[in-house]
């Protein structure tokens, strides 16, 4: 016979003989020194562990315990085995508990669609909170820190611009958008709440020649001067575009850190949030023009799907939306730009 082909039949027989129970089998005999010591602990005689074992070295072809010595003593092979075995009964412990608790109303995988005005440092704070968390027997989250069991929901991180957040949580890649504007059409089973109100002001580094000239500002000096944008990450949505005048020039980066580097090294002018670019105005990185057109304030929301209010939520999206509810953490979320690392959430 071919010696692939009889690789190939052999591979199903030595794949199911190695079952939890054989994994848990050579556990015991490594750990207790002995057959007679694991047979006991297994509740089995030891002629029956010892021809258990014979079974599995026979599937897999290979020693597993050196005969010649009256210890359980491993050969290499069985070394091997031992090592990944452990490892796999791990997994699938992880698994089964896993398993559990998604049927106990914990999502299997949440994904949070942020837009690039929201603060990371305070958003990752609270996803530290979110992974300290200790499940009960019952599904429920706890502070009781004596269990080792996390919340089971994977958690998926994504950063978009303007419409792109909007976009994300229609199209079903978010569950949760966190800096979605205001006052767009909300279709149904969408539910809306207010994040708060910021307001975006106008920089410049202070090398820029408009920050040479005498303020208010009107636009047909702005527009001779090259402006900064964050592009749109909407794919199907219209994509929007804010404050860029018509046959201004401009440089098109793809995040808000990246637009505020950009305007920091003086490569064109632009609104940032005023909580981002506070610190750099303050240490004289950017210099605040006045306009004569109206200063922008924006209205900013955080959003999620739900047939009906809080309905059908899981147990993580609700954990993150209990947090939302806090007046100090939603402030934090638009505020929190440039505080140093590690500070906590007020």
């Amino acid at each position: 016979m071919n010696t692939d082909v009889a690789t190939e039949q052999a591979m199903p027989i030595r794949r199911n003989a190695l079952t939890p129970e054989a994994l848990a089998m050579m556990d015991a005999i490594a750990r207790t020194g002995s057959f007679a010591a694991a047979a006991r602990e297994l509740g089995r005689v030891p002629s029956a562990l010892t021809y258990s074992v014979r079974q599995l070295e026979e599937a897999l072809d290979v020693l597993l315990f050196d005969r010649r010595s009256r210890q359980a003593q491993l050969t290499a092979a069985g070394e091997e085995l031992l090592e990944e075995g452990r490892r796999l009964l791990a997994e699938i412990d992880a698994v089964t508990n896993r398993v559990r608790r998604v049927g106990l109303g914990w999502e299997s995988e949440l994904t949070i669609a942020y837009d690039g005005v929201v603060s990371r440092a305070t958003l990752f704070e609270l996803t530290e909170r979110f992974f300290a968390l200790r499940i009960a027997r019952d599904g429920a989250a706890k502070a009781d820190r004596s269990s080792t069991e996390g919340p089971p929901t994977r958690l998926r991180m994504r950063s978009e611009v303007l419409a792109g957040t909007w976009e994300a949580l229609l199209s079903g890649r978010a569950d949760l958008t966190i800096g979605v504007g205001a006052g767009a059409d909300v279709p149904p089973g969408i539910q809306v709440e207010p994040l708060g109100e910021i307001e975006f002001v106008f920089v410049v580094a202070p090398h820029h020649p408009l920050a040479q000239i005498a303020t208010p500002i009107g636009d047909s000096q702005v527009m001779r001067h090259r402006a900064v944008a964050v592009a749109d990450s909407a794919q199907r949505l219209t994509p929007l575009t804010v404050n860029l005048l018509p046959g201004q020039d401009v440089l098109t980066v793809p995040s808000l850190p990246a637009k505020l580097e950009a305007q920091l090294r003086g490569l064109g002018c632009g609104f940032l949030p005023e909580p981002m670019a506070r610190a750099h105005i303050a240490a004289g990185h950017l210099v605040r023009l006045r306009l004569q057109r109206a200063s922008r304030r924006e209205r900013l929301c955080y959003a999620w799907r739900a047939t009906s209010r809080r309905a059908s939520c899981g147990h993580a999206l609700r954990w993150w939306l209990d947090q939302l509810k806090s007046a100090p953490t939603r402030a934090a979320l638009l505020e929190r730009h440039g505080t140093p690392w590690g500070r906590p959430v007020d």
